[in-house]
């Protein structure tokens, strides 16, 4: 393995400036519980992205596996055996985890979510807009399924996925999923020694999926193994977001890939931004239109969001989270984007200032009506 393969994940991951990390609960526990020890040694490294100014998510498995034990419960555990397990051992996950950051003056965010609440629009923007208001505030966002109430039909099934997920509504530039293996292998590297680590994947093909479905079945920790690694990490690059599989058995995991550590890397497929536009311009049916004047037409053009003193008309009855058209002063369509406020919110706010807005309407949100990143405009 060449130097420069090796350190491609070192690389992505030094230069990411949003990351969701996942920990798997075989990474996380032992069999007295919370592996303390290691769970220090990683918020170290996550406090030291965060220093660099890195915004960081984690996605965190193990309340199934402590509260399985409070409850002297063995494995291969019932739906709602597994729904018990998972009460009960929640807090005593998140009490680990604040515990890791209180040495380092952190405050650690809980948010525990379904399927449905990231298929939902409405409820995908509720999400957004908790993870990016507990960054805003310095805290970090500790992410797990909710097992207690998900069922067979709304569960992710592992938390490889909904971390790709994650990542996606993070608008993440790396993925860090932590395994128990140093990387994606052309072969079971347990069962065959003669096996060779991938350091670069650019593009996950069939032949990346039929070898983790096949050999690497078993190469990985929880519930999904390296196939559910290799479709999180597809989800992800999909989004514009690049996918590190490293070891994470070691004190500081990390702060290994940082600095070369074994690992692979799977390049993001497209950006994230031209993913996310294709998708707002082309895939949703607008449910309204907000019409600008002149300046807002060129400020939008030029790259800003749309602010409520911008707007001058609002057509149609949409809610919050839905695609509008935006046209301007001359009735030429602009492009669509996703409204931070509902069709009678705009018309209320409509041609005022972005710190009226509470005054208006009664409560504080974000000051743009679209934010850019939710905006996906016509080529001229």
């Amino acid at each position: 393995m060449s130097d420069e393969k090796t350190s491609a994940a070192g690389l992505a991951l030094r230069s990411a400036r949003r990351v969701v990390v996942k920990i798997g609960s075989a990474i996380l526990c032992g069999e007295d519980g919370v592996r303390t020890e290691w769970l220090a040694g990683l918020a170290s490294d996550i406090v030291a992205l965060r220093d660099r100014g890195v915004d960081v998510v984690v996605v965190t498995s193990g309340a199934i596996a402590l509260g399985r034990n409070r409850l002297g419960l063995k494995k291969g555990l019932r739906l709602e055996e597994k729904q018990a397990a998972s009460a009960a051992g929640q807090a005593a996950l998140m009490q680990a985890w604040q515990a890791a950051f209180s040495t380092h003056g952190v405050t650690v965010g809980q948010l525990l979510i379904t399927l449905d609440d990231t298929e939902n629009r409405r409820r995908y923007l509720n999400a957004r807009a908790t993870l990016r208001t507990l960054l805003d505030l310095g805290a970090l966002p500790i992410v797990n399924e909710n097992d207690t109430v998900a069922t067979s039909e709304i569960r992710y099934g592992d938390n490889d996925r909904l971390a790709a997920h994650a990542a996606q509504i993070l608008e993440a530039d790396a993925l860090v999923i932590l395994s128990d293996v140093d990387g994606v292998y052309d072969a079971d590297p347990r069962a065959s020694p003669e096996a060779k680590r991938i350091d670069v994947i650019d593009a996950v093909t069939p032949e990346i999926e039929a070898a983790a479905a096949g050999p690497n079945v078993h190469a990985g920790v929880g519930a999904g193994g390296m196939a559910s690694k290799i479709a999180a990490a597809k989800i992800a690059c999909g989004n514009g977001c690049a996918a590190i599989i490293a070891p994470g058995h070691y004190e500081q995991p990390l702060a290994r890939v940082v600095n070369n550590g074994a690992a692979t890397l799977i390049r993001a497929s497209a950006s994230g931004a031209g993913a996310r536009r294709q998708w707002i311009g082309g895939r949703l049916k607008p449910a309204g239109e907000i019409h600008v004047d002149d300046g807002a037409a060129k400020a939008l053009k030029d790259g800003a969001s749309l602010l409520p003193a911008g707007v001058t008309q609002v057509a149609g009855a949409f809610s919050r989270g839905d695609a509008v058209t935006i046209v301007d002063a001359g009735g030429r369509v602009l492009g669509q984007g996703l409204s931070a406020y509902n069709s009678v919110e705009v018309a209320k706010i409509a041609g005022r200032r972005s710190e009226d807005i509470e005054s208006l309407i009664g409560y504080k949100r974000r000051p743009a009506v679209i934010e850019k990143n939710d905006l996906a405009l016509r080529s001229e």
